[in-house]
This record gives structure tokens, C-alpha cells and sequence, in this order.
């Protein structure tokens, strides 16, 4: 009998171990079940906030056309947006990883 095969996520784990070794950083905690839970918990809620902002950006754009001087002012607000939603997504993350 062999060793069970190792999940996707012990493969990255056991390769960031060996980057982070390489470079003379401290090794990395494994997550909990608590702690995976907590992450695709902000993952999903920050992935609708962003899918809400694109229909917002859809919505604006089919009225643009009667006033094409603001589409560039639309396509920054939404870059704005979207950028500062990944980077709250990016922060909370970072922050449950401890």
C-alpha cells in the first residue's frame, strides 16, 4: 500500500515551504479548516461586490451613448472601484493568514 496522494493544496504548501527555506524566511503556518472557511468567506462576498459593480459599469455604458464625453469618467470610476475591491479583498486575506 502507498501513500495517499498529496491534495493540490499540500503540493503549493510544499513548495512555498521550499522557496521560502531557499530564502532564509521562517516557515509558513498550514490553514485551518476554520481558517479556509473564513478566506473563501471574503473570497465570495468581494467576488459579488465586484460582479455587482460590473453590472453597475454595464448599466452606465448602455446610457453613454447619448453622452460620449463621459465614458472615459465612467471607465475610471469603475477601474477606481474595482481596484480598491481587490486591494479590501487582498488586505482581508492577508490579515486572516496572519
Amino acid at each position: 500500500m502507498g501513500d495517499a496522494p498529496k491534495s493540490a493544496y499540500q503540493i503549493a504548501m510544499d513548495k512555498l515551504a521550499a522557496r521560502d527555506k531557499a530564502e532564509g524566511l521562517a516557515p509558513r503556518k498550514a490553514l485551518t479548516a476554520k481558517k479556509k472557511d473564513e478566506i473563501a468567506e471574503v473570497r465570495s462576498f468581494y467576488e459579488a461586490k465586484l460582479a455587482e459593480r460590473e453590472i453597475l459599469f454595464k448599466s452606465e455604458m448602455t446610457k453613454a451613448p447619448a453622452t460620449p464625453e463621459k465614458i472615459p469618467e465612467i471607465e475610471k470610476g469603475y477601474a477606481t472601484d474595482r481596484m480598491r475591491l481587490e486591494s479590501e479583498r487582498e488586505q482581508k486575506i492577508a490579515k486572516l493568514r496572519g
